[in-house]
């Protein structure tokens, strides 16, 4: 019952803020982005959303998965007062010449886009506020460490390197005889090698993988450790890709965090009851989010204390 009625005042806000926030769209250097603001205030908060893993555009979506995250994200933030600068990463919607080679590309542009986005907003809301979802979570990190902000939001964020995370997620799929040279070859990546040929359950082409590498061996914990901000830590049981270990490792990380766990939650930030539902949410951007997380985010973005 609590879910129906959740979902009924969420559809209500939606409306609701559909009529009353402005989207603009802006070019900060080569990024495209949207800009979401709430009508009738002059200086509203703002979250910088900054999406998972590959190349995902604005509103949180891929060339194959469409939950449309981010999208939701700032239409429910602007129904409670929240603006929200949400980007197109590098490579979604195609690679620009402005970001050089592709095979040039390392871990540490994502955190030059997202610290360039910051520096644009600066001066203009009351506060800034980093929420990061998934591999944005890590980004969030790294960026809060550069640069000055407010706030830190961890959503359904790993505690681990990426390519340990990788291996931990493939040795569920992968039997044990295919699963040794891959690991093999992600540690070899990580430690900035190049395997050529790759495993073929590891297609990723020589030239592509100092890139990769640089996100693999990327640690969240010492950076997090140095933050100082407050922080928000939100992960779900429904979550197949980040176990609840990896929210338990962030907290340990970062003790004066805010916490929370949401039972139904996955990894996309909506409620389900099972794999299948699990699995279509993924592609499903008109699907809810939970209410719970965005009742949490929204209010941590807004609460009185420090900038």
């Amino acid at each position: 019952m609590r879910s129906a009625v959740a979902r009924c005042v969420l559809a209500l806000l939606l409306l609701t803020s559909a009529a009353s926030a402005e989207e603009s769209a802006i070019r900060v250097g080569p990024l495209d982005a949207v800009l979401t603001t709430p009508s009738g205030i002059e200086r509203p908060p703002v979250a910088l959303l900054i999406a998972g893993s590959g190349s995902t555009d604005r509103d949180g979506n891929g060339p194959q998965l469409k939950p449309a995250t981010l999208k939701k994200l700032a239409e429910q933030f602007a129904a409670r007062g929240i603006a929200s600068l949400r980007y197109d990463k590098r490579g979604a919607r195609g690679w620009k010449a402005e970001f050089g080679r592709p095979e040039d590309f390392r871990f540490k542009d994502y955190v030059d886009d997202s610290a360039s986005l910051v520096d644009y907003l600066r001066g203009k809301f009351a506060r800034i506020v980093l929420v990061g979802h998934s591999e944005g979570g890590l980004v969030a990190i790294l960026t809060a460490r550069r640069t000055p902000v407010d706030r830190l939001v961890l959503l359904t964020t790993s505690a681990r390197k990426q390519g340990d995370l990788l291996k931990a997620q493939l040795e569920k799929k992968l039997p044990a005889t295919k699963m040794e040279p891959v690991a093999k070859a992600i540690d070899a990546i990580m430690a900035g090698q190049v395997v050529d040929p790759p495993p073929p359950e590891l297609p990723i082409a020589p030239s592509m993988q100092p890139g990769i590498g640089s996100a693999f061996a990327e640690d969240p914990i010492d950076p997090l450790k140095q933050i100082v901000i407050p922080i928000l830590i939100v992960g779900g049981a429904r979550d197949s890709q980040i176990p609840r270990l990896d929210a338990v490792a962030l907290a340990t990380a970062a003790p004066a965090a805010k916490t929370l766990w949401l039972p139904d939650m996955n990894h996309v930030l909506v409620d389900v009851a099972n794999e299948d539902e699990n699995l279509s949410s993924y592609n499903d951007p008109d699907r809810p989010l939970d209410p719970d997380m965005v009742e949490a985010v929204a209010g941590f973005i807004t609460a009185p204390g420090p900038r």
